[in-house]
């Protein structure tokens, strides 16, 4: 018994002695982190080392310039369709539960708000994509990873991939523009 309490009493304070206490959710989010990192530096080496063809300078630069202005547009587009999108969902989920169309059922909703989510996302970057720092480019990596995920989750596979594998190659090729 006596043993089992050293054992116990070490434990307790080589935990307090970090200072930190590692979570579950701590440790979910590393992981998270890590794995996002990881498919970025894969993206990276696929998309910009190993791409067949780059984008010429000059395109580039446009596509940095036009970026924000695009993003603004494309969101006040979006922004009325996200809303009617929410609104016939969750008016039309009962209804698919008697055979209706899916994308009017639970798989519906969640693809509007991935898709609302990725929106929040890039325009959260668009500030920083006027003054062209690493950061809005993040965002804008995360608001592709968001966007990736809600075409899987809505079972829109196929496009999804080659929609994403698009966006990420452009994404990546302007991203040594984005240094501040």
């Amino acid at each position: 018994m006596p043993e089992e309490m050293k054992q116990e009493d070490a434990a307790e304070e080589s935990s307090q002695g970090s200072g930190e206490k590692e979570t579950p959710s701590n440790d979910a989010s590393k992981d998270m982190r890590g794995m996002i990192d990881q498919f970025e530096a894969t993206l990276d080496e696929y998309m910009v080392k190993k791409a067949p063809f780059h984008i010429p300078a000059g395109g580039k630069d446009f596509l940095v310039k036009v970026a924000p202005y695009f993003i603004i547009v494309f969101a006040i587009l979006t922004l009325p369709v996200i809303v009617a999108g929410l609104g016939l969902t969750a008016l039309l989920t009962p209804f698919a539960a008697m055979g209706g169309y899916y994308s009017f059922g639970a798989l519906g909703l969640l693809s509007v708000v991935f898709a609302a989510a990725a929106l929040i996302v890039e325009l959260m970057a668009v500030k920083g994509l006027f003054k062209q720092t690493h950061a809005s480019w993040r965002l804008l990596y995360y608001a592709s990873l968001i966007g990736f995920a809600g075409n899987i989750v809505s079972l829109n596979i196929v496009s999804g991939i080659i929609g994403s594998i698009i966006g990420w190659y452009i994404l990546f090729q302007v991203k040594e523009r984005y240094k501040n």
